[in-house]
């Protein structure tokens, strides 16, 4: 029997009514997040990253580390330049990231002394440390900590754990868990990172936890309450008011911990020894925290913007490393926590390339230069007061790539106890600390 044209054109409007659902559908579950909204995301992020890093993925080139440089890099395989002879802080510079040598460990920290010329180097054998975890070409090597006696401590983005290092790369203790980005000592026997949305104190001898700070049960709900709004920007509702609010995914991405030592208490009479500075990112916010009450002594929203390494300075200041993310330069400021005075100490320009979209890490020198990472870039470099570079290191991988650097270290030249680091230097005691278990 023939169709009316009714009977085709209702089924064609059928059609378009379902078309028109299904899409109105779409648009509000992506707002919402219902089904099928995440797991259509999920898969699509998945496919994206597939066809990126494959390669990285299957040993053939390490395409997470690898990044385009945005200055220009200098002749020679040493990526080093030496702008202005003499006007270096003295001392020691460590660099930490991929190492370039596909002959060696997939990660390295690397020594250099005053005129560029590599001293020594820690082998960082991931696949040792978290034998049961990712593939490292699959993890970012990302925090570190330097020891007088030539050790060192290691935090892994995408990995789970944290480790104490001899001068051979030999575990003494290894700790596993989510830490990540920062660490740094409190001058009373703790270094502090986080571990996932934790500010934990672990012990620098042994790896034992002392203490924690939970951002969520112990910070947020401090006070009553009374600081929760701070955070509950990062919160979307449902679409019902008797729903609970919900945080977005990575809502505040912690991304440094750092305590006030001893030796800086008294320029900053407003906090005391041992309150923990945090950065979160996506708040674009930085935060001195009680570490007994979880209660902010001191808060500031911007002007940085997916900020990263805020430090407490010798003059009463705090430093911070604004990644500017979306403007193409990078900058450095100084805020005054008692009188919330800022100052811009470098910004990257025309004349001096500097940005970084994501990560970073800055050191004000006794000089008043200051030691920059462009982790996106793959360069460290340090800068004088006037804005000028000092020197330059492109950590080079090939002719078109560098490798990203996590980290720069400035050390003063007598900072090792023993001299310069070296294997024949490991002492019986490191041996003996490496039988300790690993801590879960």
């Amino acid at each position: 029997m023939k169709k009316s044209s009714g009977d085709r054109w209702g089924g064609i409007l059928f059609a378009i009514s379902l078309a028109f659902l299904s899409m109105l559908y779409g648009i509000v579950s992506s707002w919402w997040g219902w089904f099928p909204a995440i797991q259509i995301g999920e898969a699509h992020r998945t496919m994206l990253e597939l066809r990126t890093n494959w390669r990285n993925d299957f040993g053939l080139q390490p395409t997470r580390h690898l990044v385009e440089p945005i200055a220009p890099r200098p002749e020679g395989e040493d990526g080093f330049t030496l702008h202005r002879d003499g006007d270096a802080q003295p001392g020691y510079i460590l660099i930490t990231g991929l190492n370039p040598d596909p002959d060696g460990t997939f990660h390295m920290v690397t020594l250099y002394d005053g005129t560029g010329q590599q001293v020594h180097q820690w082998p960082i054998r991931y696949d040792q440390i978290d034998p049961e975890g990712k593939k490292p070409q699959n993890v970012m090597l990302h925090g570190m900590e330097v020891f007088e006696d030539g050790s060192i401590v290691a935090t892994f983005d995408s990995g789970s754990a944290i480790t104490r290092l001899d001068p051979c790369g030999e575990q003494i203790w290894t700790r596993i868990g989510n830490f990540h980005h920062s660490i740094a000592r409190d001058g009373q026997g703790a270094i502090v990172t986080w571990q996932d949305e934790r500010v934990v104190w672990l012990d620098e001898t042994t790896g034992e936890e002392m203490r924690g700070l939970d951002l969520h049960t112990d910070i947020i709900p401090a006070g009553d309450g009374a600081q929760r709004g701070y955070f509950d920007l990062r919160t979307v509702t449902q679409n019902k008011l008797e729903t609970p609010l919900r945080y977005l995914e990575d809502p505040f991405h912690p991304n440094d911990a750092e305590p006030l030592t001893p030796d800086l208490a008294d320029v900053f009479p407003m906090f005391e020894v041992g309150d923990v500075m945090i950065s979160l990112r996506e708040l674009n916010m930085i935060a001195v925290v009680d570490p007994d009450t979880g209660l902010m002594r001191w808060w500031q929203h911007g002007p940085w913007m997916k900020q990263h390494d805020p430090d407490f300075e010798p003059d009463g200041t705090i430093s911070v490393y604004d990644n500017a993310t979306g403007t193409g330069a990078s900058k450095i400021w100084s805020v005054d926590p008692s009188t919330r005075e800022l100052r811009t100490l470098f910004s990257g320009s025309e004349d001096v390339p500097f940005y970084s979209w994501q990560r970073g890490k800055h050191q004000l020198l006794e000089n008043g230069n200051i030691l920059l990472v462009e982790p996106e870039h793959g360069r460290a470099l340090e800068v004088a007061p006037d804005g000028q570079p000092v020197w330059e290191r492109h950590v080079i991988w090939d002719d078109t790539y560098n490798t990203v650097i996590t980290e720069a270290r400035h050390v003063p030249a007598d900072f090792f106890e023993n001299g310069v680091p070296s294997c024949e230097a490991v002492t019986d005691t490191a041996s003996l600390v490496n039988d300790l278990p690993r801590l879960e």
